[in-house]
């Protein structure tokens, strides 16, 4: 009886995995924390699950590669990159899933994008940060997070301490709030240790 269970729940697994409803899932957290790791993951199960699969990327965006989502693990995976989320909707049609990474570099626009995906059917998945190195709420990532079916909030290892991270501190100076980097622009702290390096600077 047990076995004939967990059969009915593989199989129910299998099926869901293949016929999603329209869904938002947002994964956010600072730099370094994994999140296009686990938006990349997400997407090659769709894809291994025979979906039709679309993925973009802000135009901006250049660090790694012009036309690939690339972890800092450098894992990669095909993607468009775009100016503007109206152009997700133009891309978007006969898609059964769609993956954005970097989110907050988007326009406030990408909300009403994702939501309507969403009600059409297609599942959304999200990455991005949620805040900006000042630890302020950053583009349209809490809106989406409002909104969404599922948020996942992931962390980074705060480099003084050890503990989960809490932002993305600059290490340079600079103001713009948008400036793409990597690990010699920023760095993964805690809010103990963020506060402290604050009050040093």
């Amino acid at each position: 009886m047990i076995f004939l269970y967990l059969c009915a729940m593989i199989s129910e697994n299998h099926a869901g995995e293949a016929r999603r409803p329209g869904r938002i899932e947002v994964v956010c957290g600072s730099m370094f924390s994994g999140k296009t790791e686990e938006l990349i993951r997400r997407l090659r199960r769709a894809q291994f699950a025979k979906q039709h699969v679309e993925i973009f990327k802000p135009a901006i965006d250049t660090r790694y590669s012009n036309e690939e989502v690339v972890s800092h693990d450098h894992n990669t995976i095909t993607s468009t990159p775009i100016d503007s989320s109206a152009s997700i909707l133009l891309l978007s049609s006969n898609i059964d899933v769609v993956g954005i990474d970097e989110a907050q570099f988007f326009d406030d626009g990408l909300v009403s994008v994702c939501n309507e995906l969403a009600n059409r059917g297609v599942r959304v998945i999200i990455a991005g940060l949620d805040m900006d190195y000042k630890g302020l709420p950053f583009g349209p990532i809490p809106a989406l997070c409002a909104i969404a079916d599922d948020v996942t909030k992931v962390h980074a290892i705060c480099v003084k301490c050890g503990s989960l991270a809490y932002l993305s501190h600059r290490t340079v100076q600079n103001d713009k709030r948008v400036l793409l980097g990597e690990t010699q622009e920023y760095e993964p702290l805690c809010r103990e240790c963020y506060q402290r390096a604050i009050a040093e600077e």
